[in-house]
């Protein structure tokens, strides 16, 4: 996977997840850094695993914020769904803020804005698994209502299957420990919100 930086969008999309200041649920809330890492605390111990896995997990990671906030745009969605999308836009915004503390400090390169926009062409980010297409996003930008939140919660599950496949892949093969402990922790979270989503799936 090429690795490029995560340019100041990424931070300040982070930054805006962070103080928009929607309530999270307790374990999104557990799970989530409260302060990101300098340089000096991130290990130097990585390899190449680390940097495409944490390349593609920050694009990743925002793309279901970019998900998120397309729901929460809309005012006819049941209120334990967009109550999820936020509870999904809060944990993930301190991770990709984490994530590229952690490139930074390894000097690595990361993604623009240009690079978001067409992130489905990209080459490598086939090995990213769960990633929606454009046109995917322009269908649930679209829908309305009930529809739209069953498009949201089968979409955000074969993400967060993806994120869980890539993070399993990671614990064979990356190094880093703080990488690493940022893997087991999507795998518990998304793992118990895939659950839950299915569950909500079947009660709509």
């Amino acid at each position: 996977m090429t690795t490029k930086t995560l340019t100041a969008s990424i931070g300040a999309f982070a930054l805006a997840a962070t103080l928009a200041g929607c309530g999270s649920s307790e374990e999104s809330s557990e799970s989530a850094p409260e302060t990101t890492q300098s340089a000096e605390e991130v290990s130097a111990q990585y390899n190449e695993a680390d940097v495409d896995y944490v390349s593609g997990m920050a694009m990743h990671h925002q793309q279901a914020v970019e998900m998120s906030d397309i729901l929460l745009e809309k005012d006819d969605v049941e209120p334990e769904v967009t109550t999820l999308a936020e509870d999904i836009r809060e944990a993930q915004g301190p991770e990709i803020e984490q994530m590229q503390a952690w490139l930074d400090a390894w000097g690595e390169t990361g993604t623009n804005d240009e690079d978001m926009e067409s992130m489905d062409s990209m080459e490598g980010m086939s090995e990213m698994e769960g990633m929606m297409s454009q046109g995917d996003l322009s269908t649930l930008e679209n829908a309305t209502g009930t529809e739209a939140a069953q498009l949201f919660l089968e979409q955000m599950i074969a993400h967060h299957e993806g994120a869980v496949s890539s993070a399993e892949g990671h614990l064979e093969n990356g190094e880093n420990p703080e990488a690493l402990e940022l893997s087991e922790t999507i795998i518990s979270d998304q793992q118990a919100e895939i659950d839950e989503m299915a569950t909500m799936l079947e009660e709509l």
